[in-house]
């Protein structure tokens, strides 16, 4: 039986660590930076409706957040790390976009513009962002990273324990993508009866259902919160189904 991790540091004690200008500080910064970048880009390519220029504008906002500018106003107590850095990236655009009103009117170089037309580069991202709001591709795509991540533990756990072929042959039971008929054949091949397939497959869910509690807890003040990010995540990644 696969055996529950303890939960994961918390995001916020990486933030605090991060405000520190000590090496340990600058790991702990580039590590959130590093582990929070695709939802900060999926926000910035709906701005600009360009993935090419999210990614070109999240770029520069870790880069000022690598430099300590934007973390030293991370605040615990607004509870979810989820919410303080979309309001970070948030308020990084507003300067932006203010910087691009003072350069137009003082007739210098113009930075990439929020109300420039989408090009054709970052296809995906372009075509995301047509049906997305901004903060529903960065809510999306945090989903995303979040199961991602509880993915990886998973399966680094399994790892350790010698059962790395089990987990990735019950791995489409875990995202969905198991079709019917399916469970028997991986029984015969993990030479398990029928009902200790099922059972795998419950444990094994059971298993990275907890994992991504953990993840989430990390990223929370208050871990009685976490049914609550549960539901929120889940809805963004436009299903509301149980997992």
């Amino acid at each position: 039986m696969i055996q529950a991790a303890p939960f994961h540091t918390t995001r916020w004690t990486r933030v605090c660590l991060a405000k520190a200008d000590s090496e340990d500080g600058r790991r702990a910064l580039a590590e959130l930076c590093d582990h929070y970048y695709e939802p900060v880009v999926a926000y910035l390519s709906s701005v600009f409706r360009d993935g090419d220029a999210g990614r070109e504008v999240s770029h520069e906002f870790f880069a000022e957040m690598l430099g300590g500018g934007t973390i030293h106003s991370a605040d615990p107590e607004r509870g979810r790390f989820r919410f303080y850095l979309l309001g970070a990236v948030r308020h990084f655009v507003a300067h932006r976009q203010e910087a691009e009103r003072r350069m137009k009117r003082g007739g210098g170089r113009v930075p990439l513009s929020l109300d420039a037309e989408p090009r054709e580069s970052g296809a995906l991202e372009v075509a995301e962002a047509a049906f997305r709001s901004p903060e529903a591709a960065f809510d999306r795509q945090w989903a995303v990273t979040v199961l991602g991540r509880a993915m990886e533990t998973l399966r680094a756990e399994c790892d350790v324990q010698g059962k790395l072929e089990l987990f990735e042959r019950l791995r489409p039971w875990l995202v969905g993508e198991s079709g019917y008929g399916e469970q028997a054949e991986v029984a015969e091949v993990l030479g398990l009866s029928a009902a200790a397939m099922k059972v795998a497959v419950h444990r094994m869910r059971h298993r990275f259902r907890q994992s991504v509690k953990a993840e989430i807890a990390g990223t929370l003040k208050d871990e009685g919160a976490v049914e609550d990010e549960m539901r929120s995540l889940l809805l963004a990644l436009g299903g509301g189904e149980r997992m």
